[in-house]
Order: C-alpha cells, then sequence, then structure tokens
C-alpha cells in the first residue's frame, strides 16, 4: 500500500489467505492494527530491525509507520493471518466515553510483539464467522468487533493507552536523519513529508536546503549507490536487490542503473 486514500479502504479487519511461496512487499500503515498470525511466518522490518511472527503470534503496528514484509505459508499450507485496522473515529469515541488520554513524551517502536493471552485469543476466535460481514449494512456490527479489540488490547497492555489514544500529527523532525534511514522505501514523496511533520512544498524546501538537489534526483541516486554495495561488495543478486532498496520493478531499475554506471547491475 503506497497511498493513503487506497489505504481507507481497505475493509477494517483484514483476513489476508494465499498458497504461493513468499511475498514480498511494503507498505504504509495509516492506522494503529492488532494482528494475529493464524499459519506461516511473517518477517518485518520498519527499518530498524526484523521482527518474526510465527503461529499463534500476535502484534501490534503503531499508525503511520513505514514497513517491509515478507510472508512465507507454511509447507502445503495456507499463509493466514487476522489484522483490525483501529481507526481514528472509534479510538476518540473510546476516548470520550471512558476519558482516557495519552500522557506526553510517550515512545514506542513501530512494531510491538504481544504477548499472548487468552482473551486476545478468544477475541481473534470470536472473528472467523464474520469473514463475510464487510457490507455497508453490518457497520454497526463491524463497530462493535472493532471497540471490542480496543478494550482487549488495553486489557492485556495498558500502557498502548499512551499511542492508542495520541491524536496528534506527526512533529517536524531532523529531515535529513530520517530520509537516510527510509530512502529504501517506496512511497509518495507527500507521505515522507507527512511523516517529517512538513507540508508538501517545505519538504521540498527544507530538502534542497539540506542536500543542494531535489528529492527525486537524491532519491533515485541515493538507492543506485546502495544498490551498487548490495551487488558488488554484499554480492546479492540484482533480482533481489531491486525491491530491497525502493524500486517497483526489475526493468526500471536496471535501466537507471545502466545509466547511471554504464554497466547493466548483473554485469557488476
Amino acid at each position: 500500500m503506497t497511498d493513503l486514500e487506497q489505504d481507507l479502504k481497505f475493509p477494517q479487519i483484514v483476513y489476508s489467505c494465499y498458497y504461493t511461496k513468499s511475498r514480498e512487499g511494503e507498505q504504509f500503515v495509516p492506522e494503529h492494527v492488532l494482528s494475529y498470525q493464524i499459519a506461516g511466518k511473517l518477517v518485518v522490518n520498519d527499518g530498524h530491525q526484523d521482527y518474526i511472527f510465527n503461529e499463534g503470534d500476535f502484534r501490534f503496528s503503531k499508525k503511520n509507520s513505514l514497513i517491509k514484509f515478507s510472508k512465507f505459508p507454511p509447507e502445503g499450507r495456507e499463509f493466514k493471518s487476522i489484522s483490525i485496522f483501529l481507526n481514528q473515529e472509534i479510538l476518540r469515541s473510546i476516548s470520550l466515553e471512558y476519558g482516557y488520554k495519552a500522557e506526553p513524551g510517550h515512545t514506542a517502536d513501530s512494531i510491538v510483539e504481544l504477548q499472548p493471552t487468552k482473551l486476545l485469543k478468544t477475541y481473534m476466535d470470536s472473528l472467523m464467522p464474520y469473514q463475510e460481514f464487510q457490507l455497508p449494512k453490518n457497520e454497526q456490527l463491524m463497530s462493535l468487533k472493532l471497540r471490542e479489540a480496543v478494550l482487549v488490547l488495553l486489557q492485556s497492555r495498558p500502557e498502548l493507552k499512551d499511542i492508542l489514544f495520541d491524536f496528534s500529527e506527526p512533529g517536524k523532525i531532523d529531515l535529513e536523519g530520517f530520509m537516510n534511514q527510509n530512502f529504501h522505501f517506496n512511497v509518495q514523496m507527500k507521505r515522507f513529508a507527512y511523516l517529517t511533520g512538513r507540508s508538501l512544498a517545505t519538504f521540498k524546501r527544507d530538502f534542497e536546503k539540506i542536500f543542494h538537489i531535489s528529492p527525486s534526483r537524491w532519491l533515485l541516486k541515493r538507492r543506485l549507490e546502495e544498490a551498487y554495495y548490495l551487488i558488488k561488495e554484499k554480492g546479492k543478486a540484482p533480482s533481489d536487490v531491486y525491491l530491497e532498496i525502493g524500486f517497483e520493478d526489475l526493468s526500471h531499475f536496471s535501466f537507471a542503473f545502466k545509466k547511471a554506471y554504464g554497466v547493466a547491475p548483473s554485469k557488476v
């Protein structure tokens, strides 16, 4: 997922199920997400570290995060998971009803590994009969299950209150450090701007003051430099590198690489 408008059209309770050998991708996480790994393995990277989730594991993903993922079905079976997107409307409603407020100054990783509890497992089991209830006429029923998810999560990890009920927008942060850490995520420029606490126009202006080059040109140059290093020094194949460093397809990557270095990536 690379566009917020598309993200918000997704069902708020998402069942992931498929057979293929493995699947890789990346996404911007627009809302807090509670997830349960039913079968298979999921590897998530938030730009800092890898998180590995196996059958029976629970996780919480913080909103406004950039992640890469790899999904691996078990031998001869399907990869299965359930994800519950906790939208701001539901969270604000619960905040008003129960008086929950975030304390200032809290921090949290993009991905939080949750200890399995009977309460969490029972809640996830209760969702299985609702797989078909994604239609508008069932919005009230879905709202009840989303509210239940929040309350179950707070019962299991009370300290997440300060994350769930923080309704502030991202503050202005160090742009140079953020971009050097996250250049390999293939998201729209407006997303980088938002996550650094800037309008798109301010982001572009600040970027050129720091890097003396436009954001798009810098991203292409930085990604190709990283690709060259991974191929030449780490021995990685171009087919394994292009997604890792933020290109959408191998042909575009190969064309840009040859234009920059005068040789195809397969010949390095």
